[in-house]
């Protein structure tokens, strides 16, 4: 499915800028990404991390990529074609929110390397950070409570990433969390140390 510009459209500039946000929320947006297996953490996270950035005062929103195929992407199944759709809607609407000063998480397997390289270059240097959930597959089908590795292994489930679809583990990713063997607590802890020291999230000089 290739993504399509309308016609006759006008590109209309705008007055409140993401500057003006950003400074009026007192902090800079960008998008954690996470990124990993079917069960390896990443909406435990995203919602942890979350919490912890909503207690700090911070303006956040999380993406969970179940919830998003209620709507957005309602209409999409899970062949190539259509997960390279999914995360492309994806990637725009993050786009969308970031622009908006919200700090944006999103949750998603996002299993080919192509196109999480396509959101991270729809956003300005520094506003995409790849958080890899690093779990075995073993571990992640320990962690199945949906019963969706079980059903994939029958056949029930085609193209299920990890079974039959493959999974591009990422090569240079912001942050790489062992979620196999660490806890949800430790993970979060860890992920907003690299919040605050390497982003220096309250004293990031905003640039836009």
């Amino acid at each position: 499915m290739n993504a399509r510009k309308s016609s006759n459209t006008t590109w209309h500039d705008v007055t409140v800028r993401r500057h003006d946000r950003a400074k009026l929320n007192n902090h800079r947006s960008f998008l954690l990404w996470f990124t990993g297996l079917s069960g390896s953490g990443k909406s435990t996270l995203i919602h942890g991390v979350e919490e912890e950035l909503h207690k700090r005062g911070m303006h956040t929103y999380a993406l969970d990529g179940d919830n998003v195929r209620h709507g957005l992407c309602g209409d999409l199944g899970f062949s190539d074609q259509d997960r390279v759709e999914n995360i492309r809607r994806i990637g725009e609407v993050s786009k969308l929110m970031v622009d908006a000063g919200i700090i944006t998480l999103a949750a998603f397997i996002s299993p080919f390397a192509s196109d999480r390289l396509k959101v991270r270059n729809l956003l300005e240097p520094g506003d995409f950070i790849e958080i890899y959930c690093n779990s075995s597959l073993e571990k992640c089908e320990e962690r199945d409570v949906k019963g969706l590795y079980k059903k994939a292994r029958m056949g029930e489930i085609r193209e299920f990433t990890g079974i039959s679809s493959p999974y591009e583990i990422p090569t240079d990713p912001e942050l790489t969390l062992d979620t196999g063997t660490k806890t949800a607590e430790e993970c979060v802890t860890q992920i907003i140390t690299m919040i605050e020291t390497r982003l220096a999230l309250r004293e990031w000089e905003i640039k836009k």
